[in-house]
């Protein structure tokens, strides 16, 4: 059978996309490992400055307290889903540096073969997810219970908290923050909300909802703000908490 010169022309193009197509797909799946982001083992330590939002004198008032912060990974255990995992231990100092560590608790890291899981008070949270594109999305928080802060703080952040949709917002750039700088950083944007804070109108309800990770390759996280409080106007108080911290130092 004999085909007309329009036809292969047409037939050519088509072979041509289908083939783009198997590369772009191929292109996707290709991606910097999550390890390179958050590289683990027994010893690897990150230390931090740390400043905690602290809400005091019966919920009138915001304060910031300091502290440096330092979490080591301690060894390689079976999570509660009998996967491996990483245990690691914090520790807690006065923020000049010259105190002694203090044990603040732990948490566990499980490496799967396209995203990372943190376990931290009852909470398991997929860190990053693969694939390492700006402008991804996943369901961070998509294990969180319904408002899993709720027996603890009288505020509505944390409704629909399991639907946040984490992002990659940035990739391979450079950071700084607290007179350091950071490079080669993923920036995961998780949520940014809020209304009314600092409060400008005491009489109207406010709330400030923000969370955001950033990695840095072949060291780890960098950078975390973690900040869930409202004003409450009727009896004029605030309730939540937040964190912010950043490296000042690894091995």
């Amino acid at each position: 059978m004999r085909i007309i010169p329009a036809f292969r022309l047409l037939l050519a193009a088509i072979v041509t996309s289908f083939a783009l197509f198997s590369c772009n797909e191929k292109e996707e799946f290709t991606t910097e490992k999550l390890s390179e982001y958050m590289p683990l083992a027994p010893g690897k330590y990150i230390t931090y400055r740390l400043d905690s939002l602290v809400i005091t004198n019966f919920n009138k008032v915001i304060e910031t307290h300091r502290y440096q912060l330092k979490e080591q990974v301690d060894a390689v255990i079976t999570d509660n889903l009998g996967r491996p995992s990483y245990r690691v231990y914090r520790y807690l100092r006065d923020s000049t540096g010259t105190g002694p560590w203090i044990p603040s608790g732990t948490y566990m890291v499980t490496v799967l073969e396209d995203q990372v899981e943190v376990l931290e008070d009852n909470l398991r949270t997929i860190k990053l997810h693969l694939p390492l594109k700006v402008d991804f999305a996943w369901s961070g928080n998509k294990y969180y219970p319904n408002r899993p802060y709720a027996g603890v703080y009288t505020f509505n952040n944390d409704i629909s908290i399991q639907d946040w949709q984490f992002t990659y917002d940035a990739l391979g750039e450079s950071f700084s923050y607290g007179n350091k700088t950071y490079s080669d950083v993923v920036t995961v944007e998780q949520m940014e909300e809020g209304n009314n804070i600092p409060v400008t109108l005491p009489g109207s309800y406010g709330y400030k909802t923000r969370s955001v990770e950033k990695y840095s390759k072949g060291i780890g996280q960098v950078y975390r703000e973690y900040t869930l409080y409202d004003y409450q106007p009727g009896p004029n108080t605030y309730w939540g908490f937040g964190i912010k911290k950043w490296m000042i130092d690894h091995n």
